[in-house]
């Protein structure tokens, strides 16, 4: 079965060949207080900076996963303090909602998934610390622009700007220092299993953090700083993950190669579904697509008859998500999908256009 499932997706082809080198170095046993563990870590970060081009000065954490990100940054970054979450879809209303639980002062704002909100007149309410912005919405398939985090990091320097970024972070080349926080599972674009996710802070993030002085809980940032100065975390970690993230940075372009392959193949695909006769990008405004998540919309029946036949042929095609669930699906565009897949894929969609 091949899945082009937007996450969890397709981990790399080596993966096998990364678990067995692990088995054999004792990687599976080692103890997260270690020289061995240390080693590991600390060349999991030093290769994110590099191929990630992460600025030097950014902290780069280990987390579980990107929703645990929504509760440190509400515990650690916002305490009482307000938020103001800009969203058009499920992933950014959960953060959002979240947030609200823990906080009492995040304030939603919707904008039309066919059109990127206006960084001009956002209006924050008096005391918003921090800005909420998800930079793929990975629940219908768009994607806000670099310039937009641009122009809010310039229109509004005083704000602490949080990101999610977990359909884009290792797919797309991100623009780190125009925010302050950002998150990511490692699922989707860097192609691993589930169960590990990062959080990159700046320093401004961290002085935040230090300012509010929050030490209540196992994953308070502070708590996190200390340990990852010596390349270590407050809990016993997901060392696999991390040992994987390591090997497969180790094998892999920079980010500035990989985005251009992933934009490419966006390309086709877009070519290819404009002359497909039953499903339709769901999104029409090209500016403000996701490059690594397209959503596919189409009769509810042909899309349910789709993916079931794509799923005999061994192909795993992601769900619609939300109030598009029963008429769209979704497919992962992302790096460890390789040309042989993506064209099995293809053929398919072609011969089932055909009737076939």
């Amino acid at each position: 079965m091949i899945s082009f499932y937007p996450g969890p997706s397709k981990v790399w082809d080596k993966l096998p060949q990364y678990l067995q080198e692990a088995f054999q170095e004792g990687v599976l046993s080692i103890n997260h207080r270690s020289p061995e563990f240390v080693a590991i870590s600390r060349e999991a970060i030093r290769l994110l900076h590099e191929k990630l081009n992460i600025p030097k000065d950014y902290t780069i954490f280990f987390t579980s996963s990107a929703t645990e990100c929504w509760e440190i940054i509400a515990q650690s970054i916002l305490g009482s303090s307000k938020s103001l979450h800009l969203y058009n879809g499920a992933f950014g209303e959960k953060w959002q909602e979240y947030t609200q639980k823990l906080t009492g002062q995040a304030t939603a704002r919707t904008f039309s998934p066919e059109m990127p909100p206006q960084p001009v007149g956002l209006e924050l309410e008096e005391n918003t610390l921090l800005l909420a912005l998800t930079q793929n919405e990975t629940s219908n398939g768009t994607a806000l622009p670099q310039h937009f985090f641009q122009e809010v990091r310039r229109l509004y320097p005083e704000v602490l700007i949080a990101v999610d970024a977990t359909s884009g972070m290792a797919g797309v080349n991100l623009d780190f220092p125009t925010a302050d926080i950002w998150y990511a599972s490692v699922q989707k674009c860097f192609g691993l299993p589930a169960g590990l996710a990062l959080m990159i802070c700046s320093p401004r993030a961290l002085a935040r953090a230090e300012a509010l002085n929050e030490r209540l809980h196992y994953n308070s940032l502070l708590f996190m700083q200390e340990k990852i100065v010596d390349a270590q975390t407050t809990y016993t970690p997901n060392v696999l993950g991390i040992y994987l993230l390591m090997r497969s940075l180790q094998d892999r372009p920079s980010i500035t190669t990989t985005a251009a392959l992933l934009k490419e193949r966006y390309r086709q695909w877009v070519l290819f579904f404009e002359e497909h006769p039953f499903f339709r990008l769901l999104i029409k405004n090209s500016a403000v697509r996701s490059q690594t998540v397209l959503t596919l919309e189409g009769k509810e029946e042909e899309v349910a008859l789709l993916k079931q036949a794509a799923k005999t042929a061994g192909l795993y095609l992601g769900n619609g998500y939300g109030k598009w669930k029963k008429n769209t699906f979704r497919i992962a565009n992302f790096p460890a999908l390789n040309e042989t897949e993506i064209r099995q894929l293809k053929n398919f969609l072609a011969g089932y256009s055909q009737g076939s």
